[in-house]
């Protein structure tokens, strides 16, 4: 009988964990600080640019390390649903020649 209430038990327990913990976006709350609005089916921040900047020996390579650099500092501060560079709005990329190669910089505002 033991061994039965035991299994009820925990058999409960599954059922309200999962009732429970539903699935969380992984955000970090501090996006809320700036304002927001739907651009397509997206929700964009509309007035707050984040920048990244990278180098490389060639362009592609330099504009992949400045985008990697954006979405590790969005990641950061605003959690990974908002730390996609493809989704992002008012993106700018400049790159020039410099003396190790060619150096890039990004900028855009965060959607998610």
């Amino acid at each position: 009988m033991a061994s039965f209430a035991s299994f009820r038990l925990g058999a409960a327990a599954v059922i309200l964990a999962a009732g429970v913990a539903p699935a969380m976006a992984d955000q970090t709350g501090f996006a809320s600080m700036h304002n927001q609005a739907r651009v397509g089916g997206k929700m964009c921040m509309t007035d707050h640019y984040h920048y990244g900047s990278g180098s490389g020996s060639t362009k592609a390579a330099a504009q992949r390390d400045a985008v990697a650099s954006w979405q590790s500092f969005t990641d950061f501060e605003y959690g990974s649903d908002w730390a996609r560079f493809s989704k992002a709005v008012g993106k700018r990329i400049s790159c020039s020649k410099s003396t190790s190669g060619v150096d890039c910089q990004v900028e855009a505002r965060p959607c998610r």
